[in-house]
């Protein structure tokens, strides 16, 4: 009686383990001949907490090129230069591939604490100081990170 007792459960056990199987659309199954085999391809799913962060550094990144773009304006940095050709100065497009080439800091520059690499020639370097030190000297560092941020973003 209790070897009856312990199969029935055993019985039922299996029975509850094989029909509890993945209902998710993931999970395939593939009969060959007389093996059957079962396969789930699963991605992990993103936590919410990262997705969040994700989004908010986006946002973030998104901010700061704004404020940059407006700071670009504001600050008169768009009378000598343009997003694609140059005008005065170099296009922002052209800093923003010699600064990244390089791994240079257009925060650096315009704090003056590196040496300009963009346009050298003495003319327009003594025109560039004479802005800077008209301007940049008042602004504090989260404005010159935007404005780098902006200048880094024009593709």
């Amino acid at each position: 009686m209790k070897k009856t007792l312990f199969f029935s459960f055993l019985l039922v056990v299996a029975t509850l383990w094989v029909g509890c199987g993945s209902d998710s659309d993931d999970a395939k199954t593939t009969t060959t001949g007389t093996t059957t085999t079962q396969s789930t391809t699963e991605q992990p799913a993103q936590p919410a907490e990262e997705t969040k962060q994700d989004e908010a550094t986006t946002q973030a990144g998104d901010d700061l090129v704004a404020i940059g773009k407006k700071l670009f304006t504001d600050k008169t940095c768009a009378t000598c230069h343009a997003p694609d050709k140059k005008l005065v100065g170099p296009s922002i497009q052209d800093i923003a591939k010699i600064y990244a080439d390089k791994g240079a800091s257009i925060v650096d520059f315009l704090k003056q604490k590196s040496k300009p690499i963009v346009d050298t020639d003495p003319g327009q370097v003594s025109v560039m100081k004479a802005n800077l030190d008209g301007f940049v000297k008042d602004m504090k560092d989260d404005e010159l990170k935007a404005l780098e941020a902006y200048m880094m973003s024009v593709k």
